[in-house]
């Protein structure tokens, strides 16, 4: 009697594990990526490695091209639960908080993604993150970086010096500052304007995008000068979700997305670094001049990086939580006194 009580048993709790396992799970998400770009392509592996490691539990409805709310937007309309999450940029959000600032692109902090990730995984920077974006309904998984971007020039671009009065495209918050105190002079405008600043030397470069990008944008038409690899930004878009739907998963589920984005980041470093290498080849072949800055070189542009960085620190708690893990992590690394 009481192994057959025990099979029942058995069979009951197998009958609900079942049934549990079963669930279906629908993630409404936004990114400002078209579909058919390098990045969207990635997001949908993204979306297919959840739903095939799920084993079709859950599957991810994606508003593409921001076509839901703009991009900026996207972040408050997955935390007041229009949809469940999304993936632009911490740097979107610093209207809110400058802390999101140094999530969205520690400007002058590391020389590559892989140290960013490091510093995501095994500095306490996860942590320090969520206790930000936790404050305001929402859940941080983890980032996604294509790399350093690249300055276009039409005057060298060797080291520190070459950018006092250099004039460039910048885009507006702290690259201005941190620029300004090198000497150079930061002009914000629309990135759509940069082609035509570039043509009337309004501008002698600008700051636009990746290597690869800028070979697509046309700007080595132009200009002959590049940084590569670069040194001053390296932008993450990230992947958030909805605090109280991110409680509400599964931990199985949760698991699942963590790996999944962990696999989104190393796809997407890779494939960036790959298409940047080919256009540095491309471009050096047809005579545009690339420069490699030197370590001593990298450590005074991050010297004075730092010191904007304490600017924006001083303005609220949560940017000084980030900016003094940052440091503790780039000392660590043997890459700030």
């Amino acid at each position: 009697m009481k192994i057959v009580k025990l099979l029942v048993g058995t069979a009951v709790a197998a009958v609900l594990a079942t049934s549990a396992y079963a669930q279906e799970i629908n993630l409404r998400m936004q990114t400002h990526y078209a579909p058919e770009t390098v990045s969207g392509k990635l997001a949908q592996g993204f979306m297919d490695d959840v739903n095939v490691m799920s084993g079709g539990r859950v599957t991810i409805e994606m508003f593409w091209s921001s076509s839901l709310v703009a991009s900026v937007e996207g972040f408050d309309a997955a935390a007041n639960g229009v949809i469940d999450g999304e993936m632009h940029g911490g740097a979107y959000q610093t209207g809110k908080n400058p802390a999101f600032q140094f999530v969205g692109d520690p400007m002058g902090g590391y020389d590559n993604p892989w140290q960013m990730y490091s510093f995501l995984y095994n500095g306490g920077g996860l942590e320090a993150a969520n206790n930000l974006y936790n404050t305001h309904g929402m859940h941080l998984v983890g980032w996604w970086a294509g790399g350093q971007e690249a300055m276009s020039s039409s005057r060298p671009l060797a080291g520190p010096a070459d950018l006092k009065d250099w004039k460039f495209r910048s885009p507006p918050g702290l690259e201005t500052e941190i620029f300004a105190e090198l000497g150079a002079s930061p002009i914000v405008m629309d990135f759509t304007d940069i082609f035509t600043a570039l043509e009337t030397g309004v501008i002698d470069g600008a700051d636009a995008s990746s290597l690869a990008n800028n070979v697509g944008l046309g700007l080595y038409d132009i200009v002959k000068h590049a940084t590569f690899p670069g040194f001053h930004s390296m932008p993450a878009d990230h992947v958030t979700f909805n605090l109280e739907v991110w409680n509400g998963l599964p931990t199985d589920i949760q698991r699942i997305i963590e790996v999944a984005t962990q696999k989104l980041a190393l796809q997407t470093t890779m494939t960036f670094e790959l298409a940047n290498r080919e256009a540095a080849a491309k471009l050096v072949a047809e005579g545009v001049t690339l420069y490699d800055w030197s370590t001593e070189d990298r450590a005074s542009f991050r010297a004075g990086a730092q010191k904007a960085w304490d600017g924006w620190a001083d303005k609220t708690p949560e940017a000084r939580q980030l900016v003094d893990a940052h440091r503790t992590f780039l000392r660590r690394l043997g890459m700030i006194e």
